[in-house]
């Protein structure tokens, strides 16, 4: 199967979303941004949290891994890596954003933002945007992966595979 972006996912179910972060998560590395978009419930946090948690496990870590919707960014410390998981929905200025500190993390860290509209013109260019939509179906959701930098063509085997359900 020969995939390329952008990629257009069907995830039946909360255990889909999931398994697909599980996926995903061992091919990050420090630099690396997931702009997670989409409405209030459409699966942006479950899909972080899975992904963090599954990094955590990796390293024998187990941390809670909560929404910052009021703390605004999460850090975690994952082996080597630090991972920042920030929810954008409240601010409502770059400058708030450049506050947070993003501008270095994008530099340092894997970073999954929620919300990324919010960054204007601080968005990486070499991040990955996961576009997810709800669906007529209660758990089912459609989720499109858009990229221009070559960085995350490795990514698409792991996606094939996805799709091809070898991730169970």
């Amino acid at each position: 199967m020969t995939i390329e972006f952008p990629v257009l996912l069907t995830l039946r179910s909360p255990d889909d979303t999931a398994a697909l972060a599980r996926c995903i998560a061992p091919q990050l590395r420090r630099g690396d941004t997931i702009l997670l978009a989409g409405e209030i419930g459409a699966g942006k946090t479950h899909f972080a949290r899975a992904l963090i948690q599954h990094l955590q496990a990796t390293t024998g870590q187990i941390e809670d891994v909560p929404s910052p919707t009021f703390t605004l960014v999460q850090t975690y410390d994952v082996g080597d890596n630090q991972i920042w998981h920030a929810d954008l929905y409240r601010l409502s200025s770059g400058d708030e954003i450049e506050e947070l500190g993003l501008r270095d993390a994008f530099d340092t860290a894997i970073c999954l933002i929620e919300w990324p509209e919010r960054l204007g013109q601080l968005r990486p260019s070499n991040a990955i945007e996961f576009e997810f939509r709800t669906s007529d179906e209660p758990d089912e959701r459609t989720l499109t992966l858009r990229t221009n930098a070559r960085r995350w063509q490795g990514l698409l085997p792991v996606i094939a595979e996805f799709q091809t359900g070898e991730h169970a």
